[in-house]
């Protein structure tokens, strides 16, 4: 593979705070301009999303005001693809881009999950006996419910009474491009026949798609790593390093503290006054990072212990940086949020986190409430 020289490389500046700050930037969380849920869904590469919710309300803030029933509308519509890939979990992927990414990272997957397939008896052909089931099941547009696939599969005499062998057989369908996201039916969601859900999704060769997976990637996410986006995307870090190689004329390098950051040529914007995110659990913004030390920059000057419980849960930043956790509670008609505090917040970042808030409330379409709790 021909590959053009990286760009030159540039003596360490930033501190960890300008990363976060440059990151807030790159992942359009700064200033969203994008107009559907599928081009934030496209311009990330991917975005985890096992709880469905949740990840919704991350796509919304990378949009200009998208609400919870218009992203509903997306994701049912087929445009946008929720399915495991990458990494062992549930990812939502631009359906334009699901079939090459399954390629590239499938047998990766499939190698992370070899030992719970040797547990729960998940061979080779017990997948080929469930894809036919569920194929005929499936067939001439049904969508289908978890549950439902369990019943095709115990009527065909392939025993599924382990629900973690049900998810286990499932998420190899997923995996070989069998079974994908298909239409929610009322709050439940359901399977679809990939060859009928996804009708345009272009093939890459391996090169190709590890080039356009680390651009996408280091463009959203930069200034990051190889090591970060090897944990990202799940590849190996041969691979990792060969899609920063094939992307490096697109990119920018800096080394900083030892280490070698990768980001696009960079977008100056200010911020002019406090600007609070409730993010998800999950987001990608930290999610999307081996090492996520640059989101405690504040906690840590503040004495606070970097490596907190609020990774665990819905995040609260302020200019980029961690200062606690939320949660969200829906009750009475409104959304009640509640932020937990790991530092002091001044009285105008509090504001901004009420802007958070309405936000919030906008896209739920429900008033917001904040219930303070003490730091």
């Amino acid at each position: 593979m021909m590959l053009r020289p990286a760009r030159k490389v540039r003596p360490a500046k930033r501190a960890s705070s300008d990363v976060a700050r440059q990151r807030l930037i790159n992942q359009g969380l700064l200033k969203p301009t994008l107009k559907t849920a599928t081009e934030v869904v496209a311009r990330l590469g991917a975005l985890q999303a096992q709880d469905y919710g949740a990840s919704k309300w991350g796509l919304s803030q990378r949009t200009n005001g998208l609400t919870d029933a218009q992203i509903d509308k997306e994701i049912d519509d087929g445009k946008i693809v929720r399915t495991h890939v990458l990494r062992p979990t549930w990812h939502f992927v631009a359906a334009a881009d699901i079939g090459w990414m399954l390629s590239l990272s499938a047998p990766r997957v499939h190698a992370a999950n070899a030992y719970w397939y040797r547990h729960l008896e998940v061979d080779d052909a017990v997948a080929r006996r469930s894809r036919t089931v569920m194929t005929k099941a499936l067939r001439d547009g049904k969508h289908l419910t978890r549950g439902e696939l369990g019943q095709a599969l115990t009527r065909a005499k392939i025993q599924v009474t382990n629900s973690v062998r049900l998810a286990s057989i499932v998420m190899r369908a997923e995996l070989d491009g069998v079974i994908c996201s298909g239409v929610r039916r009322g709050k439940e969601l359901t399977y679809a026949l990939f060859e009928e859900r996804v009708t345009e999704s272009p093939a890459l060769d391996r090169d190709a798609a590890l080039l356009v997976l680390a651009r996408r990637y280091f463009t959203t996410r930069g200034p990051a790593t190889v090591d970060d986006f090897a944990w990202w995307s799940g590849l190996t870090k041969a691979d990792a390093k060969r899609g920063v190689e094939a992307a490096s004329a697109h990119l920018e390098h800096e080394s900083m503290e030892g280490r070698s950051y990768w980001f696009p040529p960079e977008r100056r914007m200010r911020i002019s006054s406090p600007l609070a995110h409730l993010l998800p659990n999950y987001d990608e913004y930290f999610i999307g990072f081996k090492d996520r030390s640059a989101f405690s920059a504040r906690l840590n000057s503040s004495g606070v212990e970097g490596r907190t419980s609020a990774l665990s849960g819905h995040i609260l930043t302020v200019n980029g940086q961690i200062v606690g956790g939320w949660k969200r509670n829906l009750a009475g008609g409104k959304a009640v949020i509640e932020p937990s505090l790991l530092l002091r917040l001044s009285e105008t970042e509090r504001r901004a986190v009420g802007v958070a808030a309405r936000k919030l409330g906008r896209f739920l379409g429900l008033p917001a409430e904040i219930r303070w709790r003490p730091s």
